[in-house]
């Protein structure tokens, strides 16, 4: 039921395809929400789309990605299809995202800054755990 719901939100959306355009065009969403541009190191991207009307994004890649954020030392890993819904400063509803956690992997489901001045980013599970980080941590690295 839960895709039928996300095939509807597909609807109408810009579609890109091709890792090269992929990356470009989500780097460029994440800075007009204001996030860091590194939120999605994601590789061999081979779809983004983006309805604008509902906010939804999703990314798709080739195969899952595992990835340290070296700067805090933090696993993330981001699965064939990551989605999500976006407004400034915010990405909610998100699937396909975990970070580890001691021995745990859990799920991402928001990322947001509490105020737009804030350094610091906010990851919360679905848990209900939540950790804060400095937002240069996921800057691509230049």
């Amino acid at each position: 039921m839960a895709s039928k719901t996300i095939e509807s939100y597909r609807a109408g959306a810009e579609v890109f395809h091709g890792d090269e355009l992929c990356r470009k065009k989500s780097i460029e969403l994440l800075e007009e929400l204001c996030l860091p541009n590194g939120l999605f190191p994601m590789e061999d991207l081979e779809e983004f789309g983006y309805n604008r009307e509902v906010g939804f994004v999703w990314l798709i890649q080739k195969k899952k990605k595992d990835h340290v954020f070296k700067q805090i030392k933090r696993a993330v890993s981001y699965a064939t299809e990551v989605t999500a819904f976006v407004e400034k400063y915010k990405l909610k509803k998100m699937t396909g995202v975990k970070t580890k956690e001691l021995l745990l992997w859990l799920s991402v489901i928001e990322v947001y800054f509490e105020n737009p001045t804030s350094e610091k980013l906010t990851f919360k599970t679905g848990t209900g755990l939540s950790d804060t980080f400095p937002a240069s941590a996921f800057e691509l690295e230049k």
